[in-house]
């Protein structure tokens, strides 16, 4: 398994305080989906997990990982744009 990392990152704000978090790679992204998603069983949540679990094997570029993440991100109006 391979750390994918984004060509940018993409800022989230997570938790009860809305902390603020850059992620940079597609490691940090699977965590965040897999630990402190608010709706895990959307589609655009599995498709984001699924791309970046993707893109640490080598099998879709990174970016690709991080346009699923971003629209599963603002989805779960969490995205910082």
């Amino acid at each position: 398994m391979q750390t994918a990392w984004f060509s940018k990152p993409v800022v989230v704000s997570v938790g009860v305080t809305g902390s603020i978090r850059h992620l940079s790679n597609t490691q940090q992204a699977i965590e965040l989906l897999t630990t402190h998603w608010r709706d895990t069983g959307s589609q655009k949540h599995q498709s984001a997990l699924r791309a970046c679990r993707r893109a640490t094997s080598g099998d879709v570029a990174a970016d690709v990982a991080r346009q699923a993440f971003v629209e599963a991100a603002r989805e779960a109006h969490i995205l910082l744009e």
